[in-house]
């Protein structure tokens, strides 16, 4: 079933008006709890998928049991894009439609893992950190390229990582989850620690590069998203 979206009333329509609230929600953000232990009850994928030309996005959401990786529920839903491409803001595209696909789970969630940054972003409050605090769910990000940051790179064996550097400041990690396969970029985004957001990564990285969450979260909105358009 896939949930419709509207675009939630006084929802900011402007890069000044996003930005304020990117200030005044960032202090909210949790950063001393270490978060649930990795393959441990459930862990949800979300992602989003768009169709610019039509003003749509599909967000979709995939609990797994995070022991086995099997997909426990699943939702999606389709909506309106709420804010214009402004980068360091895609989380004010995407958050309503996410929202809603976590809200019409029949499960709750468990941690949630975002395609994309937590304090990883420039003004260390990126989609993993402002879903967290709008739900109060421990989340992380897992991104595939490391956005504005510096690191070197990580050793070659899998489970090997490298700070992710905003000058002295780590913001996360660069971190090898296939042997000499190019790393993805871990960050925390509420309520969970940096060393855990990376053993969550490990644990949901059996066989790929990117999570089994990302993975089903974005095939799933990509099939909502071309069923919203047929």
């Amino acid at each position: 079933m896939t949930t419709t979206v509207r675009v939630p009333a006084g929802w900011p329509a402007t890069e000044e008006q996003a930005l304020a609230v990117q200030d005044e929600l960032r202090g909210r953000v949790v950063l001393d709890e270490p978060g649930p232990a990795p393959g441990t009850g459930q862990v949800t994928g979300v992602d989003v998928a768009y169709d610019d030309e039509r003003d749509l996005v599909a967000a979709a959401a995939v609990v797994l049991d995070a022991a086995t990786l099997e997909v426990v529920a699943e939702a999606t839903a389709v909506g309106r894009v709420s804010f214009p491409y402004v980068p360091g803001l895609l989380a004010f595209r995407e958050i309503p439609t996410v929202r809603a696909a976590l809200d019409a789970l029949p499960c709750p969630p468990g941690l949630v893992v975002c395609d994309g940054y937590g304090l990883a972003h420039p003004r260390r409050f990126g989609l993993a950190s402002h879903l967290g605090v709008l739900t109060g769910l421990p989340t992380i990000g897992v991104a595939k390229n490391p956005f504005t940051f510096a690191y070197d790179d990580p050793d070659t064996p899998r489970g090997s990582d490298a700070p992710l550097l905003a000058r002295a400041e780590e913001v996360g990690r660069a971190l090898r989850t296939r042997d000499a396969v190019k790393p993805v970029f871990v960050s925390v985004g509420h309520r969970v620690s940096l060393d855990n957001a990376c053993a969550h990564t490990l644990a949901l990285t059996p066989k790929y590069r990117l999570p089994e969450t990302t993975r089903r979260a974005d095939a799933l909105c990509r099939s909502a998203l071309r069923e919203a358009q047929a």
